[in-house]
């Protein structure tokens, strides 16, 4: 509590607040830009397969919701273990450092994927077993097969995704989605209406997209004098502590995971319902909407997280302090335009995937809970991402666990099967998983000793021969 009142007690000056505004507003805005760009590939896939019908609109998402627990959220999580590890590096100007983080990135994350890539060749399978509805197991295992080659390329863009976001290289970032989503919006059309592929060509389409932007990041990585202090070339180095990457990686996976899973847990159980193909169809909608709105925090968290980081690993506490607030009250902004916004175009969502009035209804209706999780996750996330800066990571697994997995979803299944609330139920399960998690992520934040987050970070970075760096009560970095 000393350090919550400590906290609140301190001032900075106009300059140094203005700059730090602006620092992050840089930062977060192409990263905002590029993650819209990002989840379009999945968006515009699921698009163009809604206008072949409501059975592939169905599969399309079980699939690419089944893909993402059993597959993408692994890979995502792992990889963030580099928002702490190449971040600190780099604050504590331990360029090198930077390449070896990456290169064990992405050699567990390859690793991790071929397992991966055998549990969704058999999504057909799994999803029966699981009582889904026969004819939607079988087009989303379809549609899951030809997924499998983007799965590595996955692997691949997030190791490239924290290394240079570490750096605060992110016009590049934005650029390469840009061109991938271009490229990917002409790929589908081509492949799911003139190929004769259908469904499945959506899946392929995103496989090769993911492979576009893996390329451009690669070359710009290569090539680039932004990154010629911090990419050195292959190193044996990096395969000989991989027990470092993973110390943080596994709890960065579990905190990740579990969040991710509860939201893609609702698309499965909603094919338990009595009308799978509709509540399937309008859940999976509005996950979507959820998760384009999502994106604007999310570029706010990976800001934060990357400032949080580079001024912990440079030992200057009170400067990610000042951070952590800043980035808070901009959440906050954020939360309460986008989530009316959602309210206010609430009839119009259901027209960009599909011309089903049933459907339509049905997403207008839920839109208001969307609008109220929007509010909450806007906040939520982007205090994950000062967690991730400091490497709190167990931390958040522990709260992930007790929010979603102790609240949320048994409250869902109680709305949903014993009171028969339909989808509603699901979506106020989740608002009560996010109350928990934001309170308790707000608690731990503002009872933080950035001090001794400072000192830790300096061990993070630095082995025990290396001469640690004297802390610095600057405000910001000079």
């Amino acid at each position: 509590m000393e350090n919550m009142k400590e906290g609140w007690a301190l001032r900075w000056t106009k300059r140094e607040v203005l700059t730090e505004v602006w620092m992050q507003l840089t930062l977060s805005g192409p990263l905002i830009v590029g993650n819209v760009f990002q989840f379009c590939l999945q968006m515009i896939s699921e698009m163009f397969v809604g206008h072949l019908g409501q059975l592939s609109l169905a599969g399309a998402a079980m699939a690419a919701t089944f893909a993402s627990i059993v597959g993408f959220s692994f890979l995502i999580g792992m990889g963030s273990a580099l928002d702490t590890l190449c971040g600190q590096a780099y604050g504590a100007k331990q360029y090198h450092m930077l390449s070896v983080h990456m290169q064990r990135s992405m050699i567990v994350l390859l690793l991790m994927s071929i397992p991966l890539a055998f549990i969704l060749a058999f999504t057909c399978n799994i999803l029966a077993a699981m009582g889904q509805d026969r004819e939607i197991s079988k087009e989303a295992g379809i549609y899951a097969r030809w997924m499998i080659p983007g799965l590595f390329a996955f692997a691949l863009l997030q190791s490239f995704t924290r290394f240079m976001q570490a750096q605060s290289i992110v016009i590049p970032l934005m650029a390469s989605s840009g061109v991938t989503t271009l490229c990917h919006l002409i790929l589908c059309w081509f492949l799911v209406f003139k190929s004769g592929l259908g469904s499945k060509g959506a899946a392929l389409a995103t496989s090769i997209s993911y492979w576009i932007n893996v390329v451009l990041l690669a070359l710009y990585i290569k090539i680039s004098t932004a990154c010629k202090e911090t990419w050195t070339g292959l190193s044996m180095e990096a395969l000989q502590d991989l027990g470092h990457f993973l110390r943080i990686g596994i709890p960065s996976t579990v905190m990740a995971c579990l969040e991710t899973w509860s939201f893609d847990m609702i698309v499965i159980l909603s094919g338990l319902l009595p009308n799978p193909k509709l509540e399937t169809s309008v859940l999976s909608i509005s996950l979507d909407i959820y998760a384009l709105a999502y994106m604007i925090p999310s570029g706010l968290s990976g800001a934060i997280s990357t400032r949080i980081s580079n001024e912990l690993g440079a030992r200057q506490p009170q400067a990610a302090r000042l951070a952590a607030r800043i980035a808070t009250c901009m959440a906050f902004s954020n939360s309460v335009v986008t989530s009316s916004m959602t309210i206010i175009v609430r009839g119009l969502w259901g027209y960009l995937y599909t011309n089903d009035q049933q459907i339509i209804k049905h997403v207008a209706k839920i839109m208001p809970l969307i609008a109220i999780s929007i509010f909450m996750e806007g906040i939520q996330c982007v205090l994950s991402g000062i967690a991730r800066g400091c490497g709190w990571q167990k931390l958040g697994a522990v709260i992930n666990l007790g929010a979603y997995y102790v609240v949320g979803l048994p409250v869902a299944i109680l709305l949903v099967f014993v009171f028969h609330e339909g989808g509603k139920g699901f979506w106020i399960g989740i608002i009560c998983g996010l109350v928990v998690q934001l309170v308790l992520l707000s608690i731990i934040t503002l009872c933080s000793n950035w001090e001794e987050e400072a000192r830790r970070a300096n061990e993070r970075v630095f082995s025990s021969e290396m001469p640690p760096v004297e802390m610095t009560n600057t405000s910001l970095n000079p």
